[in-house]
């Protein structure tokens, strides 16, 4: 079972969409575009959103800003979050737990399998979304992330068209590859895959009230 859904956000790899040619960063104007979408009924929650220090050094501040923006977008929505991290982790947990909560917590989209992110994202109360990587050959503490993660905390996704597991890797990924992923957590979890399947799909509607 796949669940499609809609979400609205800006990405910390999508901020040139919001800075002119001549350098102006227009914040305002483009959450409030954001925010209008927001506010249809198929948009299940804000996302992705987060940092980004990996491929964006330059403009951690901006991006800071503009997170927080969206968490009280999402605040006054009453919509869970989707957040993207990748090399900013401590400033990602700062912001969650010192700066700015969000109301309706969220999910740690394709989530790096990083022991003490793991451990902040789960205090925090939000979903750990798992999806190709923990299948790489080279994914080491993929099987105890895996093994820390409740089954009640987590989702599968494909990060379509990227990240396909193995044995696809380097072909452009979709939802048929979600099955790899459920395999990879059912043999560290020592379940069934269809076990995993539904666990996982109930839980996605729930982290985005989908009757």
């Amino acid at each position: 079972m796949i669940l499609y859904m809609h979400q609205s956000g800006i990405s910390p790899n999508d901020l040139s969409g919001i800075i002119s040619e001549n350098g102006e960063v227009h914040i305002e104007e483009s959450l409030e575009q954001i925010q209008e979408l927001a506010k249809q009924k198929k948009v299940v929650a804000i996302g992705e959103i987060g940092l980004d220090y990996y491929w964006n050094k330059e403009n951690k501040e901006l991006q800071q800003e503009i997170f927080i923006k969206q968490i009280e977008m999402a605040n006054e929505l009453s919509l869970p979050i989707i957040v993207h991290t990748r090399d900013a982790v401590e400033d990602i947990i700062d912001i969650l737990k010192n700066k700015k909560q969000c109301k309706n917590k969220g999910v740690f989209h394709c989530c790096p399998l990083n022991r003490e992110l793991i451990k902040e994202v789960l205090k925090l109360d939000y979903y750990v979304s798992f999806a190709g990587p923990v299948t790489f050959k080279n994914a080491k503490s993929a099987d105890e992330v895996i093994d820390m993660v409740p089954l009640e905390r987590m989702v599968i996704e494909t990060d379509c068209p990227y990240l396909s597991p193995d044995p696809l890797r380097g072909r452009r990924n979709d939802s048929r590859n979600l099955k790899y992923i459920a395999e990879k957590i059912a043999n560290v979890k020592g379940m069934k895959v269809e076990e995993i399947a539904e666990i996982t799909y109930s839980n996605a509607k729930e982290l985005f009230r989908i009757k």
